[in-house]
């Protein structure tokens, strides 16, 4: 009888039947497989029900096991029970919500008011999208969001809000407030709004003096905050230190004060397309700040090629009015790169820089190459 061997399975060993010891031996590989199995799958299980509980597993007192209710205005999916659906269906009011929703999905109705009455048993809200509706912040009772003590995410995007409203949850992380007609910030209030990190205000009617040097105060884990596409003539002051990406994009900023990237050590994507800058209203170091891995400065008045930092990666400088690239000038030099010496052995970490739109005649400075050796594309 021929029997498989186990140091090669192409060929076969003809022998009698197996000896005892042979019997011994499959039995402890038998065993040893069926233990690691064991282990894998529970290990697997354990993991599995760790993720799930990190987002799904409910405790009692979230929500009854029995509330199954549903607003005849919208859609409670059975497979997911936690969310309601009620947008696109013309709706004027906020229907009661029920206690066990945490995802309300109430975009492109007509809704004109926010009061507190729907909310009151919906103490489990994490995210609220009301998106495309009439909503002004006269129709916003005062306390109908701030009770909404576990309230991570609010959409108010395409509304007729004037000012960012206030008071909110201080558990808030994501607020988008995109195409209103916001023009003012009520002071102090984003005092209390410590887990915010993402605020979106592009799109609306802030001038400068909507700010006052203690606006963002309280914004301790700010990390991106976009101000694109509004009236903006100076920079907006004292942003908050933890600022890693800063979107300015389409206003009519003319100049960036000296040291003001001082206060924001770690942003590193920086967009200011479609501005008024020239080189006049540059601090004297340029953009020569370590943290800065992304630039975007087309659509300006620059006639010259701003000083960089040897770390910044991708350079958008398209549609100035720069005629010359004069690489001497525009390289980290050795001193530039002592500080970084250590982290930067290859020298620049430049790899894509645009310059298309300018008023500069190719063909390429062969020294540009020379100095950024990582550049893998340049757009002239």
């Amino acid at each position: 009888m021929g029997i498989l061997s186990t140091e090669g399975l192409t060929t076969f060993l003809h022998s009698t039947l197996p000896s005892p010891w042979d019997l011994l031996k499959d039995s402890i590989m038998e065993t040893t497989i069926s233990f690691l199995i064991c282990v894998l799958f529970t290990a697997d299980t354990a993991w599995t029900q760790s993720v799930r509980q990190a987002y799904d597993v409910y405790e009692p007192e979230d929500w009854s096991v029995h509330d199954f209710s549903c607003p005849r205005e919208c859609f409670c999916p059975p497979s997911f029970p936690t969310a309601l659906y009620c947008e696109n269906r013309g709706l004027k009011e906020i229907p009661p919500i029920p206690a066990r929703i945490w995802y309300l999905y109430l975009e492109n109705n007509l809704i004109e008011t926010i009061p507190e009455k729907p909310f009151v048993n919906a103490t489990q809200l994490r995210w609220i999208n009301l998106n495309k509706n009439k909503i002004t912040n006269y129709g916003i009772e005062k306390g109908a969001l701030s009770q909404l003590k576990k309230l991570l995410f609010l959409f108010l995007e395409d509304n007729e809000l004037e000012e960012v409203p206030s008071p909110l949850p201080r558990s808030l992380e994501q607020l988008q407030l995109a195409r209103n007609k916001v023009s003012r910030i009520p002071q102090g209030t984003f005092s209390n709004l410590e887990n915010l990190t993402l605020l979106d205000l592009q799109h609306n009617k802030l001038l400068d003096s909507a700010f006052q040097r203690d606006t963002f105060k309280g914004l301790k884990n700010l990390m991106q905050l976009n101000m694109a596409k509004n009236a903006l003539r100076n920079m907006p002051p004292r942003l908050p230190a933890n600022t890693m990406q800063l979107f300015l994009d389409n206003n009519s900023i003319e100049g960036i004060p000296e040291n003001y990237f001082n206060v924001i050590p770690k942003v590193a994507f920086l967009r200011l397309n479609h501005n008024k800058l020239s080189n006049a209203g540059l601090p004297s170091r340029g953009f020569d700040v370590s943290s800065i891995l992304d630039l975007q400065l087309s659509h300006n008045r620059l006639t010259k090629f701003p000083q960089i930092s040897a770390r910044l990666q991708h350079l958008h400088l398209d549609h100035n009015k720069i005629r010359s690239v004069n690489v001497s000038l525009i390289c980290p030099t050795p001193t530039t790169l002592h500080a970084e010496q250590d982290a930067f052995i290859h020298g620049p970490q430049l790899s894509y820089l645009r310059l298309d739109g300018n008023e500069i005649q190719p063909p390429i400075p062969m020294d540009l190459m020379t100095c950024f050796k990582l550049l893998q594309a340049v757009i002239i």
